[in-house]
């Protein structure tokens, strides 16, 4: 495949990989430095490379200070947008530098230092993204915690990361319910053998909570009490291979990793990204729906559009309920978006709720210029809805919490490429990625293998796990040895384009053939009733394991009437496209499946239920009654 913006990308591309540390050196040329760098990767304790190793900056400097010093304290920096509360605010760049470098005084009124944790447990209110901006100006490493999850987990991060201070909030408000977090929190805090000096309890009129009354091991104050006697802080330089942020993600053996993120590879990394991924220029509008308790939030929420000079959306709401289908496309219009950035299992749930897109009519998107979507494999049927209705580039992403930033999109900045349904595109300038087979070797165009990026890794990426260097590279390295391991399994074509077609412990083993899930579960989103649809693998004695399909059908089709005829098409559909040693016998047609708050379906947690094991429901999930509902269909034997 040859255009102008093919030539445009490889030609970058290729320069990110024959001469990284010269391509890398002029990307950190778009941030403010205090000491800047003279050398660009250190790579002589392979595989630790660490990029930027003698430079300093802040980066709430570059997020903050220097746009407002540059003229542009007037220009909005947050716009807050909150159907679930009835709430909206704008935040100038001034604004938010005074709010974040008081809110860090008042931390450093607590003892807090650089180097210093602090957990944050919020929701998405604007005093979130202060209380993140307020450690970074302190040279203290902040972890976010999705704001709701269970004692448990929250216990488990604080007993990690042992933080000085934790800042929470009296509760989260979500559609049709308010959910109390300072009773988790207290029980967080009871169960963990860190305690931390002080907590900060956001109080919201939602739900007030009792702060101070009880007799613990640490000081507890109201963010009012905190924020009204601090003194502003100034920024305190930090080495560009300090960390800025610990966000933890799911380990197998049940403690979470600690993915830490440096502050130069990282502030250099999102700020390239910007201009030459997103295409948003400073003083234009990024609207992206994710939360700050994940990296898509902490980064295309939070760091990249302040560092850029943009204007972000921080929005309290969803996709259908708050209070349509056509919110997304309300806060698009009301703040002159030029891009959305989003999951597509929000966008499933858009087209279920309004399978002609009925509601865009009712808004001008005339600024808007892409959609972004990451978290969860965007299926062609889902593109091509999107595509249709919005009648601008509808951009894949593939990345994890543990790269930060996208690993495959299409480079829009650079050159829109011709886009694939079903591929992110080709692997972003910086990455070099490869699809190797059992032995380590690479493989052919369009030969399935595990998808891995060669070392050094780009900036940005994690240099390590939060204090075990062992278990980083016994997690991602070991595998193969001078690669890191992403865990997904796909293929890259004649052209380049990579696909994605699941995590490996998602693909099935019918009878000696291997087969992904994505693929089963593209043949099934094609058909014109389903909104979305997860396959799973059970055990069967004879072939090892079978396929068996769990599908939510879109609004207004009949399961009672018309149930037992799709299930028949969908078979057909499935044996047609992928082919008879799919063997899908068993299709569910269900309410809902169970999801991550991220969107995530939990296909690992559905196979040990319909397998019969002991399965503990994940922290992340959105809904558990969703689950629960599900159950007694996963455990029921026989086909449907």
């Amino acid at each position: 495949m040859s255009d102008g913006a093919t030539t445009a990308y490889q030609k970058v591309h290729d320069a990110s990989l024959a001469d990284p540390e010269g391509f890398w050196r002029e990307a950190a040329g778009a941030i403010d430095w205090v000491t800047p760098p003279t050398r660009i990767l250190d790579d002589t304790r392979p595989p630790f490379y660490r990029w930027y190793p003698d430079a300093e900056l802040n980066v709430c400097f570059n997020a903050l200070d220097r746009h407002v010093a540059a003229g542009r304290g007037d220009q909005p920096a947050v716009r807050y947008d909150s159907p679930v509360t009835g709430t909206k605010a704008t935040l100038t760049y001034a604004d938010l530098l005074g709010r974040v470098s008081r809110f860090a005084g008042a931390l450093s009124g607590l003892g807090v230092e650089k180097g210093d944790r602090v957990v944050i447990y919020m929701p998405m209110v604007p005093e979130a993204v202060v209380a993140m901006l307020a450690c970074a100006r302190l040279g203290a490493i902040h972890s976010v915690v999705f704001g709701g999850f269970a004692p448990q987990e929250l216990a488990a991060r604080i007993e990690d990361a042992e933080p000085k201070v934790v800042v929470s909030a009296s509760c989260g408000v979500e559609p049709n319910r308010v959910v109390e977090y300072k009773p988790m929190l207290d029980a967080a805090l009871d169960r963990s053998s860190h305690k931390p000096e002080s907590v900060i309890v956001l109080q919201r009129e939602q739900s007030r909570a009792a702060v101070g009354e009880r007799d613990t091991d640490w000081e507890e104050m109201t963010w009012d009490e905190v924020y009204a006697d601090a003194e502003p802080a100034d920024c305190v330089p930090v080495a560009a291979t300090d960390p800025l942020y610990i966000l933890y993600t799911s380990g197998t053996t049940g403690k979470p990793k600690g993915i830490y993120r440096d502050s130069g590879g990282y502030a250099v990394a999102l700020r390239w990204s910007m201009a030459n991924l997103y295409d948003v220029a400073p003083g234009e509008t990024m609207f992206t729906a994710s939360d700050v308790g994940w990296v898509v939030g902490h980064s295309y929420i939070v760091y990249a559009p302040l560092l850029t000079g943009a204007t972000t959306v921080l929005y309290e709401g969803k996709p259908v309920g708050t209070p349509d289908a056509g919110a997304f496309w309300r806060v698009i219009a009301e703040y002159g978006a030029v891009c959305l950035f989003t999951a597509p299992t929000a966008f499933r749930a858009i087209k279920k709720e309004d399978s002609t897109a009925s509601k865009l009519a009712e808004h001008d998107l005339s600024r808007f210029r892409a959609l972004y979507l990451a978290g969860e494999r965007l299926d062609p049927d889902t593109y091509e809805w999107a595509s249709a209705a919005l009648g601008k580039p509808v951009i894949d992403n593939w990345w994890q919490t543990e790269t930060g930033w996208p690993i495959a999109c299409n480079p829009k900045g650079i050159g829109l490429m011709p886009i694939k349904p079903g591929s992110p595109t080709v692997a972003v300038p910086g990455y070099d990625v490869q699809v190797l087979d059992g032995s380590g070797q690479p493989v052919g165009p369009g030969v399935e293998g595990a998808i891995c990026i060669k070392l050094p890794m780009p900036p940005g990426t994690l240099p390590t796990l939060w204090g075990d260097d062992d278990r980083y590279v016994s997690s991602y390295l070991s595998a193969h040895p001078g690669y890191y391991l992403t865990g997904d399994g796909g293929y890259l074509d004649e052209d380049g384009y990579l696909y994605v077609m699941g995590r490996t412990d998602d693909v099935l083993n019918v009878a000696g053939h291997r087969l992904s899930t994505g693929s089963l579960e593209a043949a099934l989103a094609g058909h014109k009733a389903v909104a979305e649809c997860a396959v799973i693998g059970v055990h069967d004695d004879l072939k090892g394991q079978v396929p068996r399909a769990l599908v939510v059908l879109k609004s207004g089709v009949d399961a009672e009437a018309d149930g037992e005829r799709i299930r028949r098409e969908l078979v057909v559909r499935v044996r047609s496209e992928v082919g008879a040693v799919a063997a899908l016998h068993r299709v569910d047609i269900v309410a809902a499946l169970p999801k991550t708050r991220s969107g995530k379906i939990l296909r690992k947690t559905m196979r040990e239920m319909a397998d019969g094991k002991e399965t503990a429901v994940p922290a992340t999930i959105e809904d558990a009654s969703v689950l629960d509902a599900l159950a007694p269909v996963l455990r029921a034997p026989g086909p449907a």
